[in-house]
């Protein structure tokens, strides 16, 4: 299972998050990120055109989580060094409601649109 985590600014468009996605070249299994920016609707009309699973996880599963990249902004924030790398990774490790937790690791690093307002990053589930 592969998943892209995605971070975004409020104003980011559904063009912007496609484009994030585009970046790191890997087709996921799913989409996730935190619970506020899963309940917009570029996020969810993103995860509905492309018929992915869109997975909420809360700040404090993403926090402290180590991650290769890191923007001093989302460190302040979120207390992990990229959004979209964290979330990967703990959703990756969670799966989809009634899996098992396993490992995960970072196959795409956090990848950044050319107007910053969208990154995306993708994390495989190591085990079934």
């Amino acid at each position: 299972m592969k998943v892209a985590g995605i971070g975004f600014r409020a104003t980011a468009t559904l063009a912007d998050l496609r484009a994030a996605l585009a970046l790191v070249g890997t087709q996921p299994d799913a989409l996730a990120s935190v619970t506020d920016r899963a309940d917009m609707p570029a996020l969810k009309q993103l995860a509905k055109e492309m018929q992915l699973p869109l997975l909420a996880l809360a700040e404090t599963d993403i926090a402290g989580e180590q991650t290769l990249t890191c923007s001093p902004r989302i460190k302040a924030r979120f207390a992990t060094g990229s959004l979209a790398e964290a979330c990967a990774l703990v959703a990756a490790r969670k799966g989809t409601p009634g899996m098992a937790p396993a490992r995960s690791r970072l196959i795409a690093p956090r990848s950044v649109t050319a107007d910053g307002l969208a990154t995306a990053a993708i994390a495989e589930r190591l085990e079934p």
